[in-house]
């Protein structure tokens, strides 16, 4: 029984049955092919049992491991390494089958290669969750053939691997490498001009060309007989929170990722930069009631607790309480801080409801409300209208657009900031907001 599990006719072997069928019913009108097809029947049950023989002879002669990390990174491309040997004595041609995690929806990966005696072979292939969540790979199955190529046996590999899929961990170290080595410019992060001294004082050293001339200690300099200038270093320690919205608001998907995983992405990623610059981070999700507070803390194994909560958050089909979150962050909150709020309102009015709750916040905080562009309805209007039906969708999609620009009035006008960004470029604008808010001393 097992040997037949593993036994797969090739496709060429039904090539060679149907030629010899073919003969048998040509040889009613010529005879001579009655003798071939008999000979051709021969010949393929001989390379059958040839076939059966040179590839169930060894127990084992393929071995092949998949290579799984212990977390994947949410909407990202994840690479999965397999290693295949071929331990037969001949060239073997192999078809890799590998089966997926549900989640994928992906039920035709197929990988050929062909490999000589005792060769190994790496190969790797990318998958991209967008959810998180855990993913369960089944076999990872090869399929043997020899040269002959008549039949196919089959071994099996790894049944039931798990991966946690987090937060953007690619995403985080990204732009933490680029926060260490100040690249952060590279990748779209605007340098914003420091506005007066809003820096604790550090030291007293000697001028060196570039340093700023505002910053001369004319006593110092008196004394020394020499330029010496007041060093400073940014002021540290400050308390930041992400508060994510987990509301129906958030449900909505671009590009296959909620944007609710937009903002964990981005705040897994700013926390990061924030504990680099020396600043306190927290974290907050709330809908209809308070679901994880994480007071702002900093220390850099704290990132990892940051992690497992925005692991374990989902969104909720429900309206949020604003007024709720007023109530938790006058509690719990206690010292100013910069609170970066990720939610999206699709109508103005919907803004108003809430906009009593968002002044009373910005009253003792620095808010920033975090407002998302729908990019689907960007493409709309960009597209030319040919009929009267693109015509009217084309003019909804501009209110709707031109709505989002005056919920960024409206908020500017009661002195909230806020960033209206594409998902995809959440992390980027958030980032900036954030260093724009420490040049300028607005905390």
């Amino acid at each position: 029984m097992k040997f037949l599990k593993s036994l797969y006719v090739h496709k060429q072997l039904y090539i060679y049955l149907a030629l010899t069928a073919v003969c048998f019913m040509l040889s009613y009108w010529f005879p001579w092919l009655y003798s071939f097809a008999w000979i051709l029947t021969t010949i393929i049950i001989v390379l059958l049992f040839i076939d059966l023989l040179i590839l169930y002879s060894p127990k084992k002669a393929i071995s092949a491991r998949r290579l799984l990390p212990d977390k994947f990174s949410n909407s990202d491309n994840n690479p999965v390494p397999i290693t295949i040997t071929n331990d037969y004595g001949f060239k073997t041609y192999l078809d890799v089958i590998d089966e997926l995690p549900v989640q994928f929806q992906k039920r035709d990966f197929s990988y050929q290669v062909s490999l000589n005696p005792k060769e190994s072979h790496d190969f790797e292939y990318l998958v991209r969750p967008v959810d998180r969540g855990e993913y369960y790979f089944g076999h990872l199955n090869i399929f043997v053939s020899s040269l002959l190529k008549i039949v196919k046996r089959k071994y099996r590999f790894q049944n039931g691997q798990m991966v946690m899929v987090y937060p953007s961990i690619i995403q985080m170290q990204k732009y933490d490498f680029l926060a260490i080595s100040n690249s952060l410019t590279q990748i779209g992060l605007k340098k914003i001009r420091r506005i007066g001294h809003t820096s604790e004082f550090e030291q007293i050293k000697e001028y060196v060309l570039g340093d700023d001339s505002r910053t001369v200690n004319w006593k110092a300099t008196a004394k020394k007989a020499e330029l010496m200038v007041n060093q400073y270093q940014d002021e540290k320690s400050q308390p930041i929170y992400s508060i994510i919205d987990t509301g129906r608001v958030m449900k909505m998907p671009f590009n296959g990722l909620k944007l609710l995983d937009y903002a964990i992405n981005s705040t897994l990623a700013f926390s990061n930069v924030a504990l680099k610059k020396h600043d306190k981070v927290g974290m907050l999700s709330f809908s209809k009631k308070i679901e994880t507070f994480l007071p702002a803390i900093h220390k850099i194994t704290y990132l990892n607790r940051i992690l497992e909560a925005l692991y374990n958050i989902d969104t909720q089909f429900n309206d949020s309480d604003f007024g709720l979150l007023y109530a938790q962050l006058k509690r719990k909150v206690t010292h100013r801080s910069l609170l970066l709020l990720y939610t999206n309102f699709e109508h103005l009015s919907a803004l108003k409801r809430q906009l009593p709750y968002l002044q009373a916040i910005s009253k003792k905080h620095m808010l920033v409300v975090v407002l998302f562009e729908n990019t689907e309805l960007e493409t709309i209007i960009k597209e030319n209208a040919e009929d009267l039906q693109s015509i009217y969708h084309k003019t909804i999609a501009e209110k709707f657009a031109f709505e989002k620009r005056l919920m960024v009035k409206e908020l500017q006008k009661h002195g909230i900031q806020s960033i209206l960004t594409a998902p995809e470029n959440l992390t980027i604008n958030t980032i900036n907001k954030y260093l724009e808010i420490k040049a300028r001393g607005l905390l």
